[in-house]
């Protein structure tokens, strides 16, 4: 049987100074991240991920069911593969010590971001997800979307949001 996930790009290796768009999905779809105390405790453990292996988390979004991130390598050495595996690794390992349930479904998705255009438009999905959903009016209005680098505020400039954005 075909493996059910795309295959990572293999000419591609995933090192370096480069942008990712990432998704992981909770397990079993359960919206856990509706309780601010579960998103808390995930983001402490993504953002230590992330400074353990030199990246930045450029912006994320807890979606109920959901986290989107974008993350941004800091130097040669930020290995986005074991990002992946140190983050969910650590979140879940802490999610299940606290709610005795999995967090993670076993695989996630990731994209590979080629250029400050496409970092733009992948930002202003990102917040503009938000409204689409109807969980806000304005993604300013979300409690549960930040960087480890910029403000919302910066964000939302930076992809050039606004209200049109969704059209």
């Amino acid at each position: 049987m075909a493996h059910p996930y795309p295959p990572r790009w293999s000419a591609f290796p995933y090192a370096g100074r480069h942008h990712y768009s990432l998704t992981f999905v909770t397990d079993a779809r359960r919206p856990v991240f509706r309780d601010g105390a579960a998103i808390d405790l995930t983001r402490q453990q993504i953002l230590r991920a992330a400074l353990e292996k030199r990246f930045a988390l450029t912006a994320y979004c807890f979606m109920p069911d959901h986290l989107h991130m974008i993350l941004s390598g800091e130097d040669n050495h930020s290995d986005c593969k074991t990002f992946i595996k140190a983050a969910k690794q650590y979140s879940g390992y802490y999610f299940a010590q606290a709610y005795r349930a999995k967090l993670w479904e076993r695989y996630g998705h990731d994209r590979v971001i080629r250029d400050e255009q496409e970092l733009a438009m992948t930002l202003r999905y990102l917040v503009a997800n938000l409204v689409r959903e109807g969980l806000v009016k304005h993604p300013r209005d979300y409690p549960f979307l930040g960087s480890s680098k910029y403000t919302v505020d910066e964000l939302l400039e930076w992809c050039e949001y606004s209200d049109a954005s969704l059209l």
